[in-house]
């Protein structure tokens, strides 16, 4: 069964790879009832990341809690089948370049006038409008554009990019406040409402108070590493054994602890540290020496010592420390769910967020395309199965395996009406 505060919700999702579908996995994640459309080809993200013979790894997370319809868009037939979808849904999400909707009909105006309720989520590059509309666009070229890749890395080096699609997801999670805040304008209104999030703007929203500095004295923030730009000391620090720990030392008091920490209680009445801002001017000089510390010791017991004095610090974690530590294990942030075949048990990561009284959950993982497309078909549009026989001759849609009968379901058997949750 279903779980979660957006349980009874119905979500439509077009579009493909990460930041639309990324939107509808949360959406998912809380209880909604998501329909994932994909082209007879599938879904790229299928193909992307780590392949085993039932598909990528990514995608069965990213597709977790969906029903896999196929439905060929760019014919006039599975373009009539995405409106009648259209009509029976609360929220439809995309991440095409604008104006494919347009192109194939399924322009929002167009889709509202049969749902008047209906939510459009739609995600690009630059958004619906201004002059870099129709340009395409990425979480990359977003990241780049909005401001971020020239902030990260080290300043004798180029720009890095963070090991994940941040712009994407920053995207997707802006999406996501987006259908949220116009199911609650639809709750007064009764009207629907179209949401357009660009990547680059999303990624921009995060930059904190480098616009107004450079407005105000006409400072360009540059790389500067690890290091925290508006206070100090806060790094990523080696130890003697070879790993890393990031160390946010930076309020006076915590600074104060800190010192005594490292067994060097002076020299938080040092002129060069007393406050935020001399840290800040000697910060060079003030990492070396808290490297000098962090280096004498291991990072367990650096760890352990910071704890006791109440001083915020964690070491660098790589997939295989997290799986392993605790805390994940106690807030349920690795599940096993059985995979697809003979893969066997796969790790996935958890909800978030946490809900006390409706929590969320994964009830499957994405399965092979196509895998609901006649029960969907059939519940929602009411089609025979003569009918949809006949349109997967015709290639407008395509039948996956059907679903096993130990497979977790969703236990939906009908969607409510549009606007009446």
């Amino acid at each position: 069964m279903t779980s979660g505060p957006l349980e009874g919700l119905c979500v439509l999702e077009l579009g493909s790879l990460i930041a639309g579908p990324f939107c509808t996995r949360l959406l998912a994640d809380m209880g909604a009832r998501v329909i994932k459309v994909e082209p007879p080809e599938g879904d790229p993200l299928r193909t992307w990341s780590m392949v085993t013979e039932h598909g990528s790894l990514w995608s069965m997370v990213q597709s977790r809690n969906k029903e896999s319809v196929v439905i060929d868009l760019r014919r006039p037939e599975g373009q009539e089948l995405a409106r009648e979808l259209a009509a029976r849904v609360d929220v439809l999400v995309e991440n095409f370049r604008p104006g494919r909707l347009e192109s194939w009909g399924l322009d929002p105006d167009r889709l509202r006038e049969r749902n008047p309720g209906l939510i459009v989520a739609r995600i690009s590059g630059f958004g619906q409008t201004g002059p870099y509309r129709d340009r395409p666009g990425f979480g990359s070229t977003g990241e780049a554009l909005g401001g971020l890749r020239f902030i990260t890395g080290f300043p004798d080096r180029p720009p890095l990019k963070v090991g994940v699609s941040l712009g994407d997801a920053v995207a997707a999670l802006y999406a996501t406040i987006g259908v949220l805040a116009a199911l609650r304008r639809r709750h007064v209104t009764g009207r629907g409402e179209v949401v357009d999030v660009a990547i680059h703007e999303s990624v921009f929203s995060l930059l904190e108070s480098i616009l107004p500095e450079y407005g105000h004295a006409g400072a360009v923030r540059e790389r500067r590493g690890n290091g925290l730009m508006g206070s100090a000391p806060s790094n990523v620090y080696p130890t003697r054994d070879g790993r890393f720990i990031v160390i946010g030392a930076n309020g006076d008091s915590i600074f104060r602890r800190f010192c005594r920490a490292m067994g060097v209680p002076g020299l938080a009445d040092d002129p060069r540290f007393a406050d935020n801002q001399s840290r800040r001017a000697n910060v060079a000089e003030l990492d070396a020496l808290i490297e000098r510390w962090t280096r004498a010791h291991d990072l367990d017991r650096i760890w352990q010592v910071l704890i006791e004095a109440e001083v915020p610090a964690a070491p660098v974690y790589s997939i295989a420390d997290i799986v392993a530590d605790p805390q994940y294990r106690a807030r349920d942030m690795i599940l096993r769910r059985p995979g697809p075949g003979d893969l066997g048990e796969l790790l996935v990561p958890g909800v978030v967020p946490r809900f006390q009284e409706a929590p969320g959950g994964v009830r499957r993982l994405g399965g092979p395309p196509g895998e609901h497309t006649a029960r969907v078909l059939g519940q929602l549009l009411g089609l025979g199965r003569e009918e949809i026989v006949r349109l997967a001759a015709g290639s407008v849609v395509g039948l996956g395996p059907e679903p096993t009968p130990s497979a977790p379901d969703d236990g939906v058997d009908a969607a409510p009406a549009p606007g009446s949750r």
